[in-house]
């Protein structure tokens, strides 16, 4: 019986857990992440690993080692993580070593930790929309903006930080960013950061039906499902943050593209996933009268593992 492998991709609103055996997805388990503090939520990880087996029907006992995509800044000889300003317990500057600490939860089994996005770009190159190439920028838009490089068929690192895309310039002056520093990209194209603009222009007396839609799908937050909603309903609000979404997109993705010529861009995330193709069309629109090269614009590409792919890219990173 081949050996199964967990992979973990933990986000600011969830928990994605996919068990391989064989390269293949047999168990999976998703819950909302806790908002308790780091033992809450390492505890929730171990807990959707173990629901993730029971819904395969799969033993424990084979479950040989497990892989984690996180968001902030990753150690990872120690498994450490550090400030990640969207998972609570995890926003200083201290690192936490969640890896450890998940590994004693689940009985010692080993544990590899990556950075989320650098993760999920490992999934859909090495499983998914990006396998036919080896030069591609990811960028995944969801709760923030993180980025993933592929750079001569090799995930680049740097130290650390290599592809944090989301907090590169965009306007000087501009939004606060998650991080607390003004005009970054995640500014303007974070699922969070979107809600905390609107939040702020409702209360300068802007109308928008964007809050209605959230509380009448039970959500408290607003979500890349009531954004993509209020698109549909016409709301003019929402579709002015969109639009400056993909004018920033535009900016940060034509100046990355400046530098480094790559094959492929491929857009993923809760909000890239959800709005598809046709965003992913007007981030290119965007990008291409500030291409230095406009003849060898790179591929734009829509994700092939969806939702599931920093958890299958995290599985690949624990060997799966």
């Amino acid at each position: 019986m081949a050996k199964l492998t967990a992979g973990i991709d933990l986000g600011g609103t969830k928990i994605q857990v996919v068990v391989l055996r064989a390269r293949k997805v047999a168990g999976q388990a998703r819950i909302p992440t806790p908002h308790s503090g780091v033992d809450d939520v390492a505890t929730a990880m171990a807990e959707t690993v173990r629901d993730a087996l029971a819904e395969g029907g799969l033993a424990a006992s084979d479950l040989a080692a497990v892989g984690v995509g996180s968001p902030g800044e990753i150690g990872q000889e120690k498994g450490t993580v550090a400030r990640s300003p969207n998972v609570p317990g995890f926003e200083g500057a201290d690192p936490v070593p969640l890896a450890g600490t998940l590994s004693r939860k689940l009985r010692r089994v080993p544990v590899k930790i990556d950075n989320d996005v650098r993760v999920g770009m490992l999934g859909e190159w090495k499983r998914g929309a990006a396998r036919p190439y080896q030069d591609v920028i990811g960028v995944f838009v969801g709760t923030g903006v993180g980025g993933g490089l592929v750079l001569e068929n090799r995930m680049r690192r740097g130290r650390g930080s290599a592809g944090e895309i989301g907090h590169t310039i965009v306007k000087e002056g501009g939004r606060t960013c998650s991080c607390g520093r003004p005009g970054h990209l995640e500014s303007y194209a974070g699922r969070a950061r979107i809600e905390a603009h609107a939040r702020d222009l409702v209360n300068k007396g802007k109308k928008t039906d964007l809050f209605d839609i959230m509380a009448k799908r039970g959500r408290d937050r607003v979500t890349s499902g009531v954004i993509a909603r209020a698109i549909d309903h016409g709301d003019k609000l929402t579709i002015k943050l969109i639009d400056e979404a993909v004018w920033a997109l535009g900016i940060a993705l034509s100046n990355a593209q400046n530098l480094l010529d790559v094959e492929a861009v491929l857009i993923g995330g809760g909000l890239g996933d959800r709005l598809g193709a046709p965003f992913v069309q007007r981030i290119a629109d965007a990008m291409a009268p500030q291409l230095f090269a406009p003849d060898r614009a790179p591929a734009m590409l829509t994700t092939e593992l969806g939702d599931l792919g920093g958890a299958v890219g995290a599985a690949v990173l624990a060997g799966g």
